[in-house]
């Protein structure tokens, strides 16, 4: 049996499987731990999977020992902490912050964003109203210091 494949075919067919390839390949992978009882968290993870962030979760009851671990100052604290490339992401940190710190790759530790703060990913929807800080800590950041205003 012989298949006929005309040089459209093969042409359209050329330009579909490497989009298709890379729509596969993931930005990185994050390793969120969070509460088991904790919806938010779950939204943020989503919302990752669907920018193409591979996700991985793992619940635990206590958080205190992996943010100690992680060095997140107690006025930096939020609902999840997870990792990425080396760095901290604690709390419901935008999208826009990440793709930021994988591109300048600054010297610290990681970014938080403190709270729960409406409008956040995770946190609803963004609207007129939503407004909060990302910020940098440890490595060259010796003191907690703003990354990225949201909403300002």
């Amino acid at each position: 049996m012989t298949i006929k494949v005309s040089a459209a075919a093969l042409a359209v067919g050329l330009f579909i499987l490497p989009a298709s390839h890379a729509v596969a390949q993931s930005l990185g992978e994050v390793h969120m731990h969070k509460s088991p009882y904790c919806g938010c968290c779950t939204d943020w993870a989503d919302a990752l999977s669907a920018a193409g962030y591979t996700v991985k979760t793992t619940s635990v009851e206590n958080l205190d020992p992996i943010k100690q671990q992680a060095g997140i100052p107690d006025d930096l604290m939020s609902c999840h902490t997870a990792t990425l490339n080396g760095y901290v992401l604690e709390g419901h940190v935008p999208l826009e912050a990440i793709a930021k710190l994988l591109e300048e790759k600054p010297e610290i530790r990681g970014l938080s964003v403190p709270g729960m703060p409406l409008g956040s990913l995770g946190m609803g929807e963004p609207d007129a109203e939503t407004r909060y800080t990302v910020y940098a800590y440890g490595g060259k950041a010796k003191v907690p210091t703003p990354y990225l205003e949201v909403g300002k």
